[in-house]
This record gives C-alpha cells, sequence and structure tokens, in this order.
C-alpha cells in the first residue's frame, strides 16, 4: 500500500513572546496575513504578565541562555484550504487545540511570500492562571544575592566592609518577598510525545476537512521505513546541501513504496535499512566524521540493494475466485432453506409413517372413533407434506431455476469451484509464509509425488464411469 504525503507540524520555543506575535499578527510585517484568532483569556496583558513571571523565575533559577517564554506550532495546510473562509480555519484550529490542553493561545493564518505555503502559526502558553494570586509574606527579613538567590542570614551579601554588595537586596519583614499569577510550567509541552500527541491531533483535523481522499495526510512515524527529509528554512547557507540530501532520501522513499506494492516485508526494509543505511553511517562518521556526499552514496547504494531485493521477489498472485462470491452466499443461504424444507418433510413423512402404522394395528369393531381420529391426522400431515413440497419448488423458482433439480446442479459446479478456490487460496497463504521467512527464495514447488497423490485422492472422489467413457476419455 503506498503511504500518501506526511503532514508538516513543527513545534519551537519563544524568548520573546509579546514581539513573535506581533510579528505573525502584525499586518505591517506580513504580506499575506488573512486572519488571526485569540482564546478568551489571551489579552496583551496576559502575554506581558506571563513574559514578567517567566523572566522573574528564569533569574531565580540561575539558569544559563535564554529564558523561555512559550511556545509555538507552524501548521502547514494543504492548498485546498484556501476555498475556506480563512477566519473559520484559524478559529478551528486554535480552538481544538484549546480544548484539549486549557491554555490561552494566539494564532495567525499566512501564506509565504511566494504563496507555496499555506500555514498557521499556533502560539500558546506554558502556564495557565491562577484563579487567585499567590502571595507570599516575609515574616523576617530576606536576604538576596546579585543571582537573586535568597540567602539565610546578612552575613552572606556583605563585602569585607560589613556593607551590602553591589546586585544583593533585603526585604524587609512583612513585604511580599514572592508572587504568582500563573501556575508552574506544564512538564507535559517538554516532552517528545507531547509533539507527536500534537501532530496527530492536527492532521486528524486537516483531514476531516479535506474534499479529496488523495489530499489526505499522515504522521510521519519516526523508526519506520520511510527516511523523513528536512525543511529548508529561509537564508539556510546549507540550502543546497540539504536539496541534495533530501532528494536521495526521497529516492529510497519512493523504491520502499514499490517494495510495499510488490509485498516485500516492512521488517525486511527494515532490516535494509538499519544495516545499510543507520549502520553505515554510524560507521562512516567515526571513521572520517560527517561527509554529506558519503551519506547520499549510502543512501543511493541502499536504494539499488532494495531495487535488487525487489527484482528477486516474485509475489505469487493471489487466487481469483471462478464465481462471485456474493452469489455463492446467496446460493447457499438457498441451500440452507431447501434443506430446512427437507428436514421438515422427512419428519412429517415419519410422523405420517407412524400414525399409519398405529391405523393398521387397530382392530375391533368399537374402534372407529379412534380410527377416524388416526385418519384424520394423517390427512393433515399428507396436506403439510405437500405444502412443504410445493414450498421448496417455490424458493427455487424464485431464484429463477425451473425445478430443485436444476438448482442442484449448479449449486454443485459452484461448490466445485468454491473448493478449488479454497485450495488455492491455502497454497498461496503458505507461498506467502514462506516468502515472509525466506523474501529472496522462490515459493515452493509442489513435487511429482505430492501430485500423484492429489490426483489419486480427487479420483477416489470421482463417481464411476462406464467404460465406454473411459474410452472417450482416453481418445482425447
Amino acid at each position: 500500500m503506498l503511504i500518501g504525503r506526511h503532514s508538516f507540524i513543527r513545534q519551537s520555543k519563544l524568548s520573546d513572546m509579546a514581539g513573535r506575535i506581533d510579528y505573525i499578527s502584525n499586518p505591517k510585517r506580513q504580506e499575506y496575513l488573512y486572519a488571526t484568532y485569540q482564546t478568551e483569556g489571551a489579552t496583551p496583558e496576559f502575554w506581558k504578565n506571563l513574559a514578567i513571571e517567566n523572566q522573574l523565575d528564569f533569574k531565580a533559577s540561575g539558569s544559563a541562555g535564554k529564558c523561555i517564554e512559550g511556545r509555538e506550532f507552524i501548521i502547514a495546510l494543504p492548498e485546498s484550504f484556501v476555498q475556506y473562509r480563512s477566519g473559520d480555519v484559524v478559529r478551528i484550529f486554535t480552538e481544538t487545540f484549546h480544548k484539549r490542553y486549557g491554555v490561552e493561545c494566539s494564532a495567525a493564518l499566512h501564506h509565504n511570500k511566494t504563496k507555496t505555503n499555506y500555514h498557521i502559526h499556533l502560539v500558546f502558553s506554558e502556564r495557565k492562571m491562577l484563579e487567585q494570586p499567590e502571595v507570599k509574606i516575609a515574616t523576617r527579613n530576606m536576604f538576596y544575592d546579585e543571582q537573586g538567590k535568597h540567602r539565610r542570614t546578612k552575613k552572606e551579601i556583605l563585602d569585607e566592609q560589613g556593607n551590602i554588595r553591589a546586585g544583593c537586596s533585603i526585604i524587609p519583614k512583612g513585604e511580599v518577598y514572592d508572587s504568582h499569577i500563573f501556575t508552574k510550567k506544564e512538564e507535559w509541552f517538554k516532552n517528545k510525545a507531547f509533539t507527536k500527541e500534537v501532530k496527530e491531533l492536527f492532521t486528524d483535523t486537516i483531514n476531516c476537512y479535506v474534499k479529496e481522499e488523495s489530499e489526505k495526510l499522515s504522521v510521519f512515524q519516526q523508526g519506520g521505513v520511510y527516511l523523513a527529509t528536512k525543511k529548508i528554512g529561509k537564508n539556510n547557507p546549507k540550502a543546497e546541501e540539504i536539496k541534495a540530501d533530501n532528494a536521495a532520501r526521497q529516492e529510497w522513499n519512493r523504491t520502499v513504496d514499490v517494495a510495499l506494492v510488490e509485498g516485500v516485508p516492512e521488517e525486511d526494509i527494515l532490516k535494509i535499512k538499519q544495516e545499510k543505511i543507520t549502520d553505515e553511517t554510524l560507521q562512516s562518521i567515526r571513521t572520517h566524521g560527517w561527509l554529506p556526499d558519503m551519506f547520499r552514496q549510502i543512501i543511493r547504494g541502499a536504494k539499488d540493494f532494495l531495487q535488487e531485493v525487489i527484482f528477486k521477489f516474485k509475489l505469487p498472485p493471489k487466487p481469483v475466485p471462478k464465481i462471485d462470491l456474493q452469489e455463492w452466499k446467496d446460493m447457499q443461504k438457498v441451500m440452507y432453506d431447501l434443506q430446512g424444507q427437507s428436514r421438515e418433510i422427512k419428519r412429517t413423512q415419519q410422523d405420517i409413517s407412524s400414525l399409519k402404522k398405529q391405523l393398521s394395528e387397530l382392530r375391533g369393531f368399537f374402534k372407529g372413533k379412534e380410527r377416524k381420529s388416526l385418519e384424520g391426522k394423517i390427512e393433515l400431515l399428507e396436506d403439510l407434506e405437500k405444502r412443504l413440497h410445493k414450498s421448496m419448488e417455490q424458493i427455487v423458482k424464485r431464484e429463477g431455476y425451473p425445478n430443485v433439480q436444476a438448482f442442484q446442479k449448479v449449486y454443485n459446479k459452484a461448490e466445485a469451484l468454491i473448493m478449488e478456490y479454497n485450495e488455492e487460496l491455502r497454497v498461496w497463504k503458505n507461498q506467502m509464509e514462506q516468502k515472509k521467512e525466506n523474501p529472496l527464495e522462490q515459493p515452493k514447488k509442489i513435487s511429482v509425488l505430492e501430485k500423484l497423490y492429489r490426483y489419486q485422492q480427487e479420483g477416489r472422489q470421482q463417481p464411476k464411469r462406464s467404460v465406454k467413457k473411459k474410452s472417450m476419455d482416453r481418445e482425447r
């Protein structure tokens, strides 16, 4: 089965939330800005306060680098989405995320400069606003050093002369020394599993609104049979190198498609990918360092090897029944009804036979009443038998057969074709199992002795023919 296009949904960290939101939603900064959308609580004041609290917590932690104030998802959309109202598109995706994770969001719908990439920027907070601000009052004097870290005693922030060092501070008893209006950062948002979950969420959302089946997307599966391609960013100095690298990866992915269609098991493709690409690339890096040309050669070598596997892998064609399976099911239903009628007829005949026996054994002048009762019962049962026979005729006539005999002949032939198909299907499945175990070997051929045994078994099942018929068969 060929795998369709993969969705492109990328997450990034933001160190300047206010600046980023202005960049994606400002018409003066975006040539092709179609719509913006904010969740109810995502006001400018919200983002300002969030940035302040994030910066204060970052400073208190003493961490190096930049403070992460929030995160962003870029969601590439199918070009057919331009047919929908832009405001509805950005609202649907933003509210889908907001309802799932409960954090405030600000989003914008864009085209790139060449109008080849219709996409949404969705900025979201890692924190939620508290219902009641959390305020901490100092129960004694609080001492902080140059890095904003709390110290137990005043001596720890004094210099040799006994003066408070520059950058250190004291918060007097009774004053606020710490306050929060937001929860702590949601740790789940840092997890790779979260990004994968969101990719699946947005991919499903996209697939709900595409009109053509061919436009449906799937999430790229890490560790699968395909190689991921890389996005070429704006003004990337390695753009040509990435482009050549992507071309080699796509050659491999197209070959994988052919291999899957030809029936090469995924386990075999994964093994080739591991041995011919992953392992050889690691060995090359250990020996020579990272060489882009070498990596592309490794991929093309793996592609050539996979092509050889495809050429050698001859998948036996799946048997096709010589009769329509739905017609066979309909015939089986008719046969089931006929057999039900037949059982009723046999029971009725047995009852008639039993009653006639009782009638024949009745003797005596005073048994007239009993004899008459038995005769009445026999008459009713004989009438029932006739109606059951009539019902059998009606069952086959409704299906277009003149009588039961004509239907039985067709049924027997159809049954023989189905038995032949089931046998062919069994052999085919066995061959497929052999292929999974030994993909490069041809399916095992049936030996002459096996064929002879099968013919003998088939011959024993055939009805005896006349001598004249046998001679006619020999002449043929």
